[in-house]
């Protein structure tokens, strides 16, 4: 036992926390969790001594224990996340959130979906990585899915949204050589709008609109010009120029709030990257595969790319991208031109063709399109009579509201009430990307809970 003044209390092993030792002159709480997560607090209060000795809860040890290893790139929640199913997630005291944000719209088929467990676990019993120097069977049969379901006739495989957006890059110039190889200086440029977002490498950050995420690192990749989203007349007349090697357009905008293209842009883009030369390049890394109640958001616009970059939901989870391009692109790479030493690997690529397989599914997209609007009306009906709320937008399962103030207050007051959603845009959207597998009454009890917790805006 351990004296302190009048007062006996037991004392911590030595592993754990010493009790602080401070003046009496006022009432102060000192506590500092220990390896086991043990917490120390002594209460002084005028010139009274008494001693507690708490448990942290394995949460908290966790968020302490962040911030001693990691870089400080995240500025997480205060939530750890320790299970999940289906459309629920929990945190190690057992508490349950309702998953709205899918790891920022990821996880497909939610979480622990059988038949992607059943692909992973049996393909990590198979062979997990060999590299690209030999081939392998779910690289190849994964391929050959995305080029059935899509505009495309070639796929190059990479780990993330971010790398695919650096390979389209690198593929746009290389073209723009390939097919003017008698002309000293080719198109070299790039088009990119308003509220975009590619990546946070050096490439895709070029390509990126918000100038608080490209400023600290400059210079970054020169020759990148930012154009209205959805201004045909002004990007039109740049790639008339003769300069741009490709435009990248996001169909559907994610990051940048849930703005979604009209078919007169991306048509008048398609026809001015025709007449010009250039490559047309759409970033479906966000909305695409499902997501919007079509396999591939571009197909409600009845225009296609040359390119198209794919990631988050591929694999369900598990870091996958894809760069899925024409032939004539594909014609202009050689050996050697790009690469990676994880991309395609068995244990992804097995993992990919059980969530292709699900997503693709006539019946599968219909649900997702008929579960988002049902979302939609249901927020417009609870959400919409409220003064800050200014729109309900998006298509499928990727939706948007638009508030007039920050979303913040109302994303935190969501998440303390069980309900994991995201922001976006400046800051004033609210972003809504669910597991495709959500349930109406999971959609019921996600706008509830939204609708309860309004007076957080306030």
């Amino acid at each position: 036992m351990a004296s302190l003044g009048q007062i006996t209390l037991p004392r911590a092993p030595s592993s754990e926390i010493g009790l602080l030792r401070r003046g009496l002159d006022r009432p102060s709480i000192r506590s500092r969790i220990g390896f086991n997560g043990g917490i120390g607090s002594v209460l002084r209060n005028a010139g009274e001594q008494a001693g507690v000795w708490a448990k942290a809860s394995v949460s908290e040890k966790v968020m302490e224990e962040e911030g001693k290893v990691l870089v400080g790139t995240y500025a997480r929640a205060p939530v750890v996340l320790s299970s999940g199913k289906g459309c629920k997630l929990f945190d190690p005291e057992g508490k349950e959130y309702l998953d709205c944000a899918s790891g920022i719209a990821v996880n497909a088929l939610g979480h622990g979906d059988p038949d992607w467990l059943r692909a992973v676990t049996e393909q990590a019993g198979l062979l997990a990585h060999v590299s690209n120097v030999y081939y392998t069977i779910p690289q190849i049969e994964l391929a050959k899915r995305l080029v059935a379901s899509s505009f495309a006739d070639r796929v190059f495989f990479c780990n993330s949204g971010t790398e695919a957006n650096e390979a389209a890059i690198k593929f746009s110039r290389k073209f723009q050589r390939f097919t003017h190889p008698e002309n000293k200086e080719v198109a070299t440029g790039f088009i990119a709008f308003t509220n975009s977002f590619h990546g946070r490498t050096l490439g895709a950050l070029a390509l990126t609109s918000k100038e608080q995420y490209r400023t600290p690192f400059e210079p970054i990749m020169p020759g990148v010009t930012f154009l209205e989203y959805g201004n045909i007349q002004t990007a039109t007349d740049l790639i008339r120029s003769g300069k741009i090697a490709a435009v990248f357009v996001e169909p559907i905008q994610g990051e940048g709030g849930i703005y979604s293209a009209t078919k007169e842009f991306l048509q008048s883009l398609r026809t001015a990257c025709d007449a010009a030369g250039s490559l047309l390049v759409f970033d479906e890394v966000q909305c695409g595969l499902g997501r919007t109640g079509l396999m591939w958001a571009y197909e409600a616009f009845g225009v296609t790319p040359d390119i198209m970059t794919v990631a988050k939901p591929l694999a369900g989870g598990l870091p996958i991208g894809a760069v899925l391009v024409t032939e004539k692109v594909a014609e202009t790479i050689n050996y050697g031109d790009h690469g990676s030493t994880f991309a395609g690997n068995p244990l992804v690529c097995n993992a990919a063709i059980a969530v292709l397989d699900k997503v693709s599914n006539p019946s599968f997209l219909s649900s997702v399109s008929s579960k988002g609007r049902y979302f939609k009306d249901l927020l417009v009906k609870k959400l919409g009579g409220n003064s800050h709320v200014k729109e309900v937008r998006g298509e499928g399962l990727i939706i948007g509201v638009e508030l007039d103030v920050p979303a913040n207050s109302l994303v935190d007051a969501c998440r303390d009430s069980g309900l994991l959603i995201l922001t976006a845009g400046k800051g004033n959207v609210v972003r809504i990307v669910p597991p495709l597998v959500i349930s109406e009454e999971e959609i019921e009890r996600a706008v509830e809970i939204m609708c309860q917790n309004l007076t957080a805006l306030d």
